[in-house]
């Protein structure tokens, strides 16, 4: 995953999006998309520059844990969900500590182990067992050396949704060394027909990191959050201290209308997202060049070109030729696939797709 051009990069995956030119069809970014002011009724009014959130805007955090049924306590707010990870990671590990996480795996998660000094091994996610993480190899790696266990459900970069059963018995795995296991649930919300209950409310095991990006059409808020057991969140709250020290209150008390709104935010969110990954499925499963395990929701998907073990050279010709842009897999240690996303306008999906199509036309009859 590591790139030449940015050798001090922790997450060259993160620091190739910040840098990478837009192309017409934008199928890169894995954002919802974004919402408009005026769109989130009350926000206007609720925007000011300073207040009270020390430690979170205080009807910020006491929303957050009642949507998900926790006290309070279990509530830190965060810069992001990727802060918010950054964060937990920080009050759960030192130098040496063993960390274990899936592949593929979305690298700013990998890059903050990394840059905490943790001894990092990675579970596979694979191909062949539709993505699901092999609970045999994680078996074998978790040691008492074993602090954490980093996930994401839905995960990055397939769209593959992880089963509470499987949780559960990764959970039993950890809880038998002292470890915690990290679940990203940045997608997780826009499903409709599977259980999106937070891992951290099912035991103390888990640390549950989401955001306002990616269900809500909300990046630009950077407002993400972490359930956890009380001693967990302390923590995280006295590592946050010598990080960004405290929250944007603008952000914080729009995050408050937002979860007011949270109803209509998903609903908007499902109108954009089922009809594209629709479009998309009828795409994928027509066209032999292409194979996949469906995405379960969000707005990612991992296809793969099935003769070739890079697809980056058709990635790159279909955004030179065709001006759509994609996500090589490389990123993610998967070469031979592409992450292709549909959390945007409607007329850049179904033109984006159609130019994925005539792209494969273009390059297999070269």
């Amino acid at each position: 995953m590591d790139d030449t051009r940015w050798p001090e990069s922790w997450a060259p995956y993160m620091t190739w999006a910040k840098h990478h030119p837009s192309a017409k069809y934008d199928l890169c970014g894995s954002n919802l998309l974004e919402l408009a002011l005026d769109e989130l009724k009350g926000a206007r009014d609720a925007v000011e520059i300073s207040g009270e959130n020390d430690e979170g805007y205080p009807p910020l955090v006491e929303a957050i844990a009642m949507r998900y049924g926790v006290a309070t306590e279990r509530v830190a707010t965060a810069n992001g969900a990727t802060g918010a990870a950054f964060l937990a990671l920080g009050a759960l590990i030192r130098p040496g500590d063993r960390v274990l996480v899936e592949f593929p795996v979305y690298d700013p998660l990998v890059g903050a182990a990394r840059f905490l000094g943790a001894d990092i091994r990675m579970i596979d996610r694979s191909w062949e067992d539709g993505w699901k993480v092999d609970l045999d190899q994680l078996a074998r790696e978790i040691t008492p050396s074993t602090r954490v266990i980093i996930l994401t459900n839905l995960h990055n970069p397939t769209g593959v949704y992880t089963d509470p059963w499987l949780l559960v018995a990764i959970g039993k795995l950890a809880d038998a060394v002292g470890a915690k296991v990290l679940v990203d649930e940045v997608y997780l919300e826009t499903l409709t027909n599977r259980d999106t209950t937070p891992a951290a409310t099912r035991s103390d095991t888990f640390v549950s990191v989401s955001s306002l990006t990616k269900a809500f059409g909300l990046a630009g808020l950077r407002l993400g959050w972490v359930l956890a057991d009380p001693a967990t969140i302390e923590r995280i709250r006295r590592v946050r201290d010598v990080v960004d020290a405290v929250g944007s209150v603008p952000s914080e008390r729009l995050g408050v209308v937002a979860f007011e709104n949270m109803g209509l935010l998903l609903a908007r969110a499902r109108h954009i997202i089922e009809p594209h990954l629709l479009m998309l499925r009828r795409f994928v499963e027509t066209r032999s060049e292409l194979d996949w395990v469906a995405p379960a929701g969000g707005t990612i998907a991992f296809p793969r070109l099935v003769d070739t073990n890079d697809a980056g050279p058709f990635v790159e010709f279909a955004r030179e030729r065709f001006g759509v842009d994609m996500v090589p897999g490389r990123w993610f240690g998967s070469p031979a696939h592409f992450r292709i996303a549909v959390g945007g306008r409607r007329r850049v999906v179904e033109e984006g797709v159609q130019a994925v199509g005539k792209a494969l036309d273009a390059w297999y009859h070269r």
